[in-house]
């Protein structure tokens, strides 16, 4: 048994109460006693005895425990228990829209604007499929401040059959597309030195329409295991209404093959344009003017991976065969590209040089602006086609993410170029026997070597499934050797765009886009110049556009677009002021066969 202090304290408390109890008499009289002292008291010391640091315990409670098991002795009892059945608990899944191979969009805006699209697509078996595709787009003018008709019309058809096979795919395509436009841009001092009847007679005897048609054929096939990896065919036809007609083949065949353990890509290009203008622009020819280019290209390149670094080193080698008098040369370009993981995929730092001869068309001029004279230059020599020659292209940058769901891309560049194709105004006279395009109300191509150092940059962003948001922008800096201006560059480009769903059944959207100041050159050699007027400054716009729309179903989406929201006639082009404020009303419908 365990005491503890207390306990002993406890004990020797007791034991002298009853020793005191008995030494008592009940009289208090002890009586008296003679006592004799023989020795005086003379204390000692006795030695100490140290007690040990870890003193030896000799208890109940350090003895060895002993182990200790235990068993359940089970038998079987009666119950009438029974529990009820366990049910999973549903979980609701979104539902998936369909998805649909065909559509159809319709819209009618202001200014008498349709807007029509169908697309369908049928698979035959498992491997071979056909598709369609019908564009349309046309406004019947309604420019503000225009003496001339200003409407056009964009109607293409697209038809193509393709297979996909195990070891092989392949796609042939057939092409049309029409497009009318009206060269509208009168000078704004047009007609000044007549007559006010003068003037009106002469206006109305312009007719400002022109039209090109496009016919294309063209396919591609790929392979899963060859050395020749996929090749690409193209041939584009091309024709105005004022006797200009352009031939283009394209073929870019690519061969992948190993040399030692490396895989190189290889790139071909066969790029043929031929074509003639009826008249120059000044008409004293005497026969068409003619054109015609055969560039064909050699591009090796191969991938080295090691750690955080890609490194694509190659080399793009042209020859180009000039017709019609053009002179043959060769190229030589880099094709070296780096990038180098900073931070994982938060920060990658990139660079390159590289370089291309472009082939230039009168189709791809057409594209980027239709108001062009069919003569392509002043007296048709200054703007006679020529590819451009893009020496390098020498950049660097970082792009990454913020966050997650934020990326960024921001670069700068600097472009050697000779022969950069400009779009510049023709010059003009108030003659009545003029060709249509000729009273200052279209362009010419001319050339120019320029230098261009550029800065860029873009963020993006998805808020959440619902909401998406970019920006961006471009700062240029042009150098030319032989042009007076950088002829309708603008120094600076933004763009932002935002797009939510506000609903399950409703969206919208919303698009900003601003550019600079450009700078053109017009005269009307009907006056006598003391002094070269000073090049014309076109004002920097901006042009807001929204959207919203409603899906009724999962077939059925009708939607509303705004365009110009401020109602602005900027000119893109010298002398040509754009639609002002445009609305379209319409509706998509999805479907199958």
């Amino acid at each position: 048994m365990k005491f503890n202090f207390q306990n002993y304290i406890a004990l020797a408390f007791l034991i002298m109460t009853v020793q005191v109890s008995f030494a008592q008499k009940r009289d208090g009289n002890i009586g008296s006693e003679e006592v004799t002292v023989t020795k005086s008291y003379s204390p000692t010391i006795s030695d100490a005895i140290k007690i040990s640091e870890t003193p030896s315990l000799d208890d109940e409670g350090n003895t060895k425990k002993e182990s200790i098991k235990y068993s359940i002795f089970s038998f079987p009892v009666a119950s009438t228990f029974a529990p009820l059945k366990g049910k999973a608990e549903g979980v609701e899944k979104s539902k998936q829209e369909p998805i649909y191979n065909n559509y159809a969009t319709l819209g009618f805006g202001n200014f008498r604007t349709l807007n029509a699209e169908l697309y369908v697509n049928q698979e035959l078996n498992n491997n071979d499929y056909v598709g369609g595709m019908f564009r349309h787009l046309s406004s019947q003018g309604g420019v503000k401040g225009v003496e001339l008709d200003a409407d056009y019309f964009d109607t293409a058809l697209d038809l193509t059959y393709g297979a996909n096979y195990n070891d092989m795919s392949f796609n042939f395509d057939l092409g049309y597309k029409n497009q009318i436009y009206n060269w509208y841009g009168l000078p704004a001092t047009f007609g000044s030195l007549q007559t006010p009847q003068d003037r009106a007679d002469l206006i109305n005897s312009i007719n400002p329409q022109h039209s090109f048609n496009t016919y294309s054929i063209g396919g591609r096939i790929g392979f899963g295991e060859s050395i020749l990896s996929d090749a690409n065919l193209k041939f584009l036809h091309f024709a105005d209404t004022f006797g200009s007609t352009e031939n283009r083949f394209y073929a870019k065949p690519t061969f992948l093959f190993e040399v030692g353990e490396q895989a190189v890509k290889t790139d071909v290009v066969v790029d043929y344009v031929g074509g003639s203008f009826e008249n120059n622009y000044a008409k004293t020819n005497t026969e068409a003017v003619k054109y015609g280019y055969t560039n064909i290209g050699l591009s090796p390149s191969f991938v080295m991976l090691k750690d955080d670094w890609t490194l694509n080193l190659g080399a793009s080698i042209f020859y180009s065969f000039g017709l019609e008098n053009a002179k043959n040369a060769l190229f030589v370009y880099p094709q070296v590209t780096a990038s180098y993981n900073v931070v994982g995929d938060l920060m990658i730092f990139y660079a390159g040089a590289q370089g291309s001869l472009e082939q230039n068309s009168y189709q791809n001029f057409v594209d980027g602006n239709p108001f062009l004279s069919p003569t392509m230059g002043d007296n048709g020599t200054t703007g006679f086609m020529r590819p451009t020659d893009k020496q390098y292209d020498i950049f660097a940058g970082l792009k990454g993410k913020l966050a997650n769901n934020v990326s960024y891309n921001l670069r700068a560049s600097y472009l050697n170029e000779k022969n950069k194709a400009l779009f510049k105004s023709n010059d003009y006279n108030e003659n009545a026997s003029n060709e249509f395009y000729a009273f200052g109300n279209s362009f010419q191509v001319v050339y120019d070597d320029m230098k261009t150092l550029s800065f860029t940059g873009d963020l993006k962003a998805s808020f959440s499934e619902n909401v998406t948001f970019s920006i961006g922008g471009s700062v240029y800096s042009f150098k030319n050797d032989f042009q007076q201006e950088a002829w309708n560059l603008p120094t600076v480009k933004l763009d932002s765009k935002l797009d939510f769903n506000i609903t399950q059944k409703w969206f919208a959207g919303a698009q900003v886009f601003y550019v600079g100041e450009r700078k053109d050159l017009q005269l009307n050699t009907d006056i006598l110049y003391l002094v070269q007027p000073d090049p014309i400054t076109l004002d920097s716009y901006f042009d807001v556009n929204a959207h919203v729309g409603y899906k009724h179903n999962e077939r059925l989406t009708g939607f509303l677009k705004v365009n110009n929201i401020t109602n602005q006639n900027y000119q893109k082009w010298l002398n040509y002021p754009v639609q002002g404020l445009q609305i379209v009303v319409g509706a998509n419908y999805k479907f199958d066969f």
